[in-house]
């Protein structure tokens, strides 16, 4: 099978690129997706709140997703449902599979890689105490919940502050079981301001900072749980132990790019955001395979997952008609002094006709700071916050069209406090 484009991933970020890559002249596109339906993570998203930016309206997550999930049939985009792709080589090659078809050889002129992220485990975090049932990721409750049908316990702890904690502290608590409390180890919360207010001080569920679990209690199923608070080293404070009896621990304790595909096809990773290296078109470091949305970095908000997909959509298919320009200057873009990272980490200055959207994570929570962008020890744009914090990302648009790099190859980016 030969096609101009293979997207791996069918959720909102593979939709958002596909349906792109279409509009821009590409005309053999194919979707992979490993699920039983399109949409990805967003058909267990039952609640509100998508859609603010991208359709100027709140949406539900499965009525963001059938948006383009109706856009892409009726463009006639292929697709494959329960199909697992097992290996990208080099030169574009995949080998995937399903129940119907056995094993798929596939060749693509351009790939974009849109698998999303997954959620870390206890494992992870390593929590001491026994291993009972009851303990679950809070996306593995959501799905349980929204689309099995199942209710995964009547008393509930909560371990980090993530968003899809947050969201299950609230889904929980509408379908009648007690959320006793959410542990954040952290001093801040990762989750979306609007998400600590709707979900845990709306209804009035404890909030506990700088703690974490230290024990699990259970043989069969949990009995209960002890959490304690952490010093400025992140280690239990003993005679600060709180015990929970309860029946069900959900964690939130992040959320990390799906990339064993990405690393099998030889690309470069970012050891922050655990996903690919990228430039301005979301090319990665082999040419012709593009990345977007959750497996690049993990996005807040789905509106600038399908943003970031469109550019990656457009590139792809500017790719294979050879529009690209290859050979031209590149300037890398590092955050440095609290900012954690930037998207993209590379700008080829030829194939930007005029703005650069620059993502960017701070590592803290601040007040009335900067964001300054230098180049050469020059700034070249300021942008004012009042408020900026690790869990909500910070979009800047850079204007290109007149700048000169001089002897400089690379852009910062600082947090700089603002002056009283």
């Amino acid at each position: 099978m030969h096609y101009d484009i293979v997207v791996i991933g069918g959720g909102p970020a593979g939709l958002a690129a596909a349906i792109e890559a279409r509009k821009n002249g590409a005309k053999n596109i194919l979707v992979i997706e490993r699920d039983r339906e399109l949409g990805g993570i967003l058909q267990q998203c039952i609640h509100n709140g998508f859609g603010l930016h991208t359709f100027k309206e709140e949406l539900t997550g499965p009525e963001y997703a059938e948006r383009f999930i109706k856009e892409l049939i009726t463009m006639g985009i292929e697709y494959k449902l329960d199909t697992m792709v097992i290996e990208i080589s080099g030169n574009k090659a995949i080998t995937a599979m399903n129940s119907t078809e056995g094993i798929l050889h596939i060749q693509a002129k351009a790939i974009i890689l849109a698998m999303g992220c997954r959620e870390r485990t206890r494992g992870a975090v390593r929590i001491p105490g026994t291993r009972p049932a009851g303990v679950l990721t809070a996306g593995t409750a959501q799905r349980f919940v929204n689309i099995e049908g199942y209710m995964i316990g009547k008393r509930v702890v909560i371990l980090g502050s993530g968003d899809i904690g947050l969201i299950m502290a609230r889904r929980l608590t509408l379908e009648g079981a007690d959320v006793l409390a959410v542990a954040e180890l952290m001093p801040y919360s990762g989750g979306l301001t609007r998400n600590i207010v709707q979900c845990v001080e709306d209804f009035d569920i404890p909030l506990y900072l700088s703690h974490t679990v230290v024990s699990i209690e259970g043989n069969d199923r949990v009995k209960a749980v002890t959490i304690a608070q952490v010093d400025k080293n992140l280690k239990p404070i003993k005679g600060t132990e709180k015990r929970f009896e309860c029946d069900t621990l959900l964690l939130s304790v992040g959320l990390i790019p799906e990339n064993e595909l990405t690393k099998s096809a030889g690309i470069e990773l970012d050891n922050v955001t655990g996903g690919p290296i990228v430039n301005e078109a979301m090319e990665t470091s082999v040419e012709g395979i593009f990345a977007c949305g959750n497996v690049v970095h993990v996005h807040d908000l789905v509106d600038w997952v399908t943003e970031e997909s469109k550019r990656a959509g457009r590139s792809a298919a500017k790719y294979i008609a050879g529009k690209t320009e290859r050979n031209c200057k590149t300037i890398k873009v590092k955050g440095i002094n609290g900012v954690r990272y930037v998207v993209p980490h590379q700008i080829r200055l030829d194939n930007v006709e005029r703005t650069v959207e620059l993502m960017m994570r701070v590592d803290n929570v601040y007040k009335d700071i900067k964001l300054v962008i230098k180049s050469g020890g020059e700034v070249i744009k300021e942008v004012k916050r009042s408020h900026a914090a690790p869990g909500e990302m910070e979009n800047i648009k850079l204007d290109l069209s007149k700048f000169t790099p001089g002897d400089s190859d690379e852009i910062y980016i600082e947090v700089v406090k603002e002056e009283a």
